[in-house]
């Protein structure tokens, strides 16, 4: 191998080497990884009387985290708390009554819908359902 073959081989791999570096971090932004899906039947997400209204609480649903929230009227609604963007942890700011996503001021309606921000598609709906005195949330299968 030549001198001048060898220095372009290695300019070359440099310069591919730059390439990837520099997009594969904007691929990884533009692209959001795929979500592994866990077989999980009913999850206790708190007890009667443990949130006040207009507060929401982070829970653990299988290996993801989600979000009950007791509304203003007295109803509870569940969603995936993973943000359809990047799947950042949402959380409910009970002075919008919505639910926030910090990372890129994402929000959403207490329906799950997408009120501003990146996301690409609503939260995912979990049902709730009280049994006594423990609220269980769980996936509707469909």
């Amino acid at each position: 191998m030549k001198r001048r073959k060898f220095f372009d081989f290695l300019l070359g791999g440099a310069a591919l080497g730059t390439f990837i570096s520099l997009f594969y971090p904007v691929l990884r932004y533009l692209i959001p990884p795929p979500s592994k899906e866990e077989e999980v039947q009913r999850t206790k997400a708190a007890s009667v009387g443990e949130l006040t209204p207009n507060t929401g609480k982070i829970f653990r649903f299988g290996s993801i985290p989600a979000l009950l929230v007791f509304t203003a009227d007295g109803t509870y609604k569940a969603f995936s708390a993973i943000c359809t963007h990047l799947t950042c942890t949402v959380g409910f700011d009970s002075q919008t009554q919505t639910i926030l996503c910090p990372c890129h001021n994402g929000r959403f309606d207490l329906e799950g819908r997408v009120i501003s921000g990146p996301p690409p598609r609503p939260l995912d709906p979990l049902e709730v359902e009280i049994s006594g005195e423990e609220i269980f949330v769980y996936r509707k299968r469909g």
